[in-house]
């Protein structure tokens, strides 16, 4: 329960609102901390451009999703957005897409995307490879007139401990929470020195070119693989097709699901044995790690460790929202998660999160994840981990041996033997070794696009911090 006592002079100011959503968030000591600076602000309204003055959302409409790129657009809704790679966001068919209704709901590199329905308040710069995707309507767009104002500055700014509170204040409806782009035009952007701004927005424009280039190594390093051993890029997605196959009697007693015996399973069969793999997982000293299911306490960060779920370990910003209380991790820190471990999701609905993975850089290095999330850590130097990372999470032929195991009629899980007992085509060391450095270095990119993007926000709550009166 939150009690706190609040002016009579307040009411006033945000329409004689009585719910506690601009009281409670902290948005009205924050405008006034932004009324009092020695530096002038300008309303957001001021500082943007373009369709409906800079600032909109878009209708509700139909989504009609297709399965290939060829007749589809990338589409991104308020979960998908905060995502750091878009190789497996939903298709939105490009008929629609392009149409008069929706067209302006393409993005652009440098727009904020401010999440306006249902979780408010979540923030993303867009960066190069989101362009020429589109947006749903529960994100409003934030365009900024570059001649007035510098779009990584705006973003800082809206992303700081002053900015979030005004916006998420904002909100109203009693099931689902909505903003909508009048409530945030007047929403006051403290100015500065040109050369201050410059150099915010330079960290934010920098920290989005890392990510893009993180993603497009990835990328890379999957299809070196793909291109080695004559994979294609995509396999049919056969849990959502009708298709029949023949099975060997042998594996059928070990497995009855059809998922397991399809056609594409056996196709990806085929592949990895005319890759002349050999050995399997297992054989190639490889461990899966699974944490202990038990009463999940949190804490301060002070007595706790960074605790990410199956959803958190796969966005842009890995920034850990809650701690698990230390004392309660027993055992011999297999909890703990080690930097170059694969973090795969091993429950879900197949086609969704379940079978894809994250290259756990820097920012995982001891921290701990759900139990629904699976490591995978090499135990020796016969395997580089990230070529490994690379066949399982950046190709689809490892993807569809990944999640062929998946069992479950509710909530489909993994299980450690099937996945240890996948085969890994293999190259040559030189070879993996140049492919497992570009998932470092994408790794890297990553957590230094983070670090980068924090700067920026703690430079725009300095100077408005040292700008404020002197009592």
């Amino acid at each position: 329960m939150i009690i706190k006592k609040v002016l009579s002079t307040w009411f006033q100011e945000t329409g004689l609102r009585l719910d506690c959503a601009p009281y409670a968030t902290g948005a009205l000591e924050a405008k006034q901390a932004l009324r009092d600076l020695d530096s002038e602000c300008d309303h957001l309204g001021e500082l943007t451009a373009g369709y409906k003055g800079g600032i909109y959302n878009g209708p509700v409409f139909k989504r009609n999703y297709v399965q290939h790129e060829e007749y589809g657009v990338k589409f991104l809704t308020t979960s998908s957005m905060i995502q750091a790679r878009m190789n497996r966001v939903s298709l939105l068919k490009k008929e629609d897409a392009y149409s008069k209704k929706l067209s302006y709901l393409e993005l652009k590199k440098g727009m904020t995307m401010i999440s306006c329905s249902g979780t408010i308040g979540r923030m993303v710069y867009t960066r190069r490879t989101m362009d020429g995707t589109w947006s749903c309507q529960d994100m409003l767009k934030v365009v900024c007139d570059t001649d007035k104002v510098q779009s990584g500055y705006t973003y800082a700014f809206l992303a700081s401990k002053f900015g979030v509170p005004i916006i998420t204040s904002s909100t109203y409806g009693a099931i689902i929470p909505h903003i909508e782009p009048e409530h945030i035009a007047n929403l006051p952007i403290p100015r500065f020195a040109k050369s201050l701004e410059n150099e915010i927005h330079e960290k934010v424009d920098k920290a989005s070119e890392y990510r893009s280039d993180s993603e497009e190594l990835l990328d890379k390093a999957g299809k070196m693989v793909n291109a080695k051993f004559s994979f294609p890029e995509k396999l049919a997605i056969s849990h959502r097709i009708f298709t029949h196959s023949a099975a060997s009697s042998s594996l059928v007693q070990k497995r009855m699901d059809a998922t397991y015996h399809d056609q594409i399973a056996q196709f990806s069969d085929e592949l990895i044995e005319k890759a002349g793999a050999e050995n399997n997982l297992a054989e190639l000293g490889i461990r899966a790690l699974e944490g202990n299911r038990m009463k999940q306490i949190f804490t301060g960060e002070d007595y706790g460790v960074p605790f990410f779920t199956s959803g958190e370990i796969f966005r842009a910003d890995v920034t850990p929202e809650r701690f698990l209380l230390r004392k309660s991790l027993k055992g011999d820190e297999v909890w703990q998660t080690r930097e170059e471990d694969l973090l795969i999701a091993r429950s879900g609905q197949v086609g969704g999160i379940i079978g894809t993975g994250v290259w756990a850089d820097s920012r995982f290095d001891g921290a701990c994840v759900s139990p629904h999330v699976l490591k995978l850590r090499t135990t020796n130097q016969s395997v580089d981990a990230g070529y490994l990372y690379a066949f399982l999470c950046c190709t689809d032929v490892g993807y569809r041996q990944l999640i062929r195991g998946a069992a479950g009629s509710s909530v489909p899980f993994l299980s450690i033997n099937d996945i240890l007992a996948i085969k890994l085509p293999r190259m040559s060391e030189d070879d993996e070794a140049r492919i497992g450095e570009m998932v470092r270095q994408a790794g890297r990119l990553a957590a230094e696009a983070q670090q980068l993007e924090k700067e920026a926000v703690k430079m725009v709550e300095d100077a408005i911090e040292a700008a404020a009166p002197k009592h």
